[in-house]
């Protein structure tokens, strides 16, 4: 009985997981809210009063935790690596004992012994890989760090059909690099961390199940 309760909430789980949100590397949180605006004081007839000033030229680039930035993604990577290796070994031994007439070893004259080994060895990998990731996604401040840099993180989810996509982004920026637009590009961004997943059951089905995994792992023949 309590097997059967056991595969029972097994499945449960396995159904659960199709519409759950998959686990992220970003940093957390993924959104923050502003601080709350300091209230008006009374009107004193003075022009300026500092707790409403605002400059006159500012511009609207993020700088203050809860603002917002957009990412251009214009990752692309690159790499290849390769590896030969050679190695030979041989080694012979010969040897022969002489006629002996007055020895009791008299009766192995002429016996000859001969020994040999050969040892070869060849070895060649290749590995490639070549990532493209393009597009644009709106993060938010989350935190602003003593130098002045900034500290973003976002998610954008896509429903499409009955699964869902999710684009992640988080990284610190220098605030030099933000444009007038108020955008930054992907490659300028410090300690970036993308991610790019999927839920659903289309996503299930590209996975290997548990049992499955759990087979492998102790039949790995």
């Amino acid at each position: 009985m309590q097997l059967l309760a056991v595969a029972l909430l097994a499945l449960l789980s396995g159904c659960a997981s199709i519409y759950s949100t998959p686990p992220t590397a970003v940093h957390q949180p993924m959104t923050a809210r502003p601080e709350a605006r300091t209230q008006a004081g009374p009107a004193n007839g003075a022009i300026y009063r500092t707790a409403v000033a605002r400059p006159l030229f500012e511009d609207r680039r993020a700088r203050h935790v809860g603002d917002t930035i957009t990412i251009n993604l214009v990752e692309r990577t690159t790499a290849q690596k390769s590896a030969n290796a050679t190695a030979a070994r041989n080694s012979s031994i010969t040897g022969g004992i002489t006629g002996i007439s007055r020895l009791p070893l008299g009766g192995l004259a002429g016996l000859n012994v001969e020994a040999g080994a050969d040892t070869d060895f060849s070895g060649a990998g290749a590995a490639a890989a070549n990532n493209v990731f393009n597009g644009t996604i709106t993060v938010t401040v989350i935190d602003v760090y003593p130098n002045g840099n900034l500290l973003v993180s976002g998610e954008k989810m896509l429903a499409i059909n009955q699964g869902n996509e999710f684009i992640r982004f988080s990284g610190v920026i220098n605030p030099n690099n933000v444009t007038a637009a108020n955008t930054v590009q992907s490659t300028q961004v410090a300690d970036a961390r993308i991610e790019y997943r999927g839920s659903g059951f289309i996503d299930e089905s590209s996975t290997m199940g548990w049992l499955q995994r759990f087979f492998v792992a102790i039949m790995p023949f």
